[in-house]
């Protein structure tokens, strides 16, 4: 019985050229090719989660190297291992014979398979990127030759062939970062101020902590709707992928702040025509009457239980108590309140220390703070709601001459350098107005001048002993007027 076995395993099943095909073989051959593939399995899972890491290579790269060298190990080591069982050229001849029918058999599979060839070399799309196609958006989880894994926000994980991406248009949101801009449409009443729509559209945006401040949100005054002024908030954020929890947040905190300004959202309103009126006036006027009294009753006792919040002061009408700022037009105080954003700070928080460069001007909108002279903890000056500071430092860039620091929850409006810098290359004939304004604190600036002298910070082409002169001077060469 031994015997006859072997036999049977080793009994010739068929040729390919000169080489013949027995039972044996053909295990072997299954074995071998079994091995390699787990091989190249191992390799590349080696790769990618150890060897590479270690050598900094980023998750995207990782993927791309992984790949490509697990494939040409495999392709490699089946070309060895059929090399070994086969006279290749007898192969060539069968796979010449049969190649016809096996392209167009395997023509999709070869199309994708050259696709992801093609992803994996020009790297249009990497693990971790978010992308977006055919109504479908998800990350990039895995990018193999023959197809590409797409993980969606709802957790599912969508296997698209490698021709999709590479042959249809495809958004790619995070090609360089995922930084991006949303847009928040706002239809308001006709009879709502824009200036101050305008800064209650900002101030909700800078609400928002994943609303970029470096990239200042805007709003478009869009136009004239049937029952609204329709404007948008355009607002950058750091992560494009989170864009439906980011709008949501948005348009809770949008919907807040206008309904503690007052400002109503309306909604289309038609008005109906009876053509005979005078029909129904006659079998309803009776119940009509009675549901007038009733309604007037109701809307008195309401009436006299309602009690009026005050409404919390704009920050408009905070800017115009500045004196740098109170002969801004509506449009000027417009873009202030549009190049500055919002700082939020816990208590005993400092914003700054003394010497620190004067680069922001504040404006105190909730809580309080403690102006003091650090190295010997006294204070100077408590600060509260409505109350500004910081301003002289900015306009003449001069290093502060005391700490500050919150002292309960507070939160600042604040114009840096930048912003300031913006606005004034807008309005260039603001910076004479400033001017003007600086210069009546003459005792102030006087000393802060031979404070800049002692420190070595005055220019001397910028210095002059008119105070004024040398204010112009300053504000020129520091914003690039």
């Amino acid at each position: 019985m031994d015997i006859g076995g072997l036999n049977l395993i080793n009994l010739t099943i068929f040729k390919v050229g000169s080489t013949e095909v027995s039972i044996k073989s053909l295990i072997k051959l299954v074995l071998s090719l079994m091995i390699v593939i787990f091989l190249a399995s191992t390799l590349k899972n080696f790769l990618k989660q150890q060897l590479l890491p270690q050598m900094g290579i980023d998750e995207a790269n990782q993927a791309v190297i992984a790949t490509i060298i697990s494939y040409a190990f495999g392709i490699l080591g089946i070309v060895i291992v059929l090399n070994n069982n086969f006279d290749l050229g007898s192969l060539a001849v069968i796979a010449g014979g049969l190649g016809v029918g096996i392209g167009f058999g395997l023509q999709d599979i070869t199309k994708n398979f050259i696709s992801g060839v093609t992803l994996l070399l020009e790297r249009t799309i990497r693990v971790g990127d978010f992308i977006e196609f055919d109504g479908l958006s998800g990350y990039v989880k895995e990018v193999s030759m023959r197809s590409t894994i797409i993980r969606t926000r709802e957790g599912g994980d969508v296997i698209v062939p490698n021709s999709h991406l590479v042959e249809n248009r495809m958004l790619n949101w995070t090609f360089d970062s995922y930084k991006a801009r949303i847009h928040i449409p706002v239809g308001v009443a006709y009879d709502s101020d824009p200036v101050l729509v305008t800064e209650v559209l900002l101030k909700s945006a800078y609400l928002e902590p994943s609303v970029l401040s470096e990239a200042t949100p805007r709003v478009l005054f869009k136009g004239f709707g049937d029952s609204a002024l329709n404007f948008e908030l355009r607002v950058w954020v750091n992560r494009i992928d989170q864009e439906p929890l980011i709008r949501s947040s948005l348009n809770f905190i949008i919907e807040y702040n206008l309904r503690q300004q007052g400002i109503s959202i309306p909604f289309p309103q038609r008005d109906f025509w009876l053509r005979n009126p005078e029909a129904l006036m006659g079998r309803e006027i009776k119940r009509q009457n009675i549901e007038t009294i009733e309604e007037t009753i109701e809307q008195s006792t309401q009436q006299s239980f309602k009690v009026k919040t005050p409404r919390p002061l704009a920050l408009r009408d905070l800017l115009r108590q500045v004196d740098y700022f109170k002969n801004f037009t509506e449009l000027e105080l417009r873009q202030l309140i549009e190049i500055g954003y919002r700082k939020r700070l816990r208590p005993s928080e400092m914003l700054f220390h003394e010497g620190d460069p004067g680069d922001a001007f504040y404006i105190i909108l909730a809580g309080s703070i403690e102006v003091f002279v650090e190295r010997i903890n006294k204070t100077l000056n408590s600060l509260q709601a409505g109350q500004f500071f910081g301003e002289l430092s900015l306009m003449l860039g001069v290093p502060r001459t005391a700490s500050v620091r919150a002292l309960e929850e507070s939160l600042l409006f604040v114009i840096s350098n930048k912003g300031f810098k913006q606005l004034l290359q807008d309005y260039p004939d603001l910076s004479e107005i400033i001017v003007q304004e600086l210069g009546k604190h003459q005792e102030e600036l006087a000393e802060r001048q031979k404070q800049m002298r002692k420190m070595g910070l005055l220019d001397a082409a910028e210095d002059d002993r008119n105070l004024l002169v040398w204010v112009r001077k300053r504000v020129k060469r520091l914003f690039a007027l």
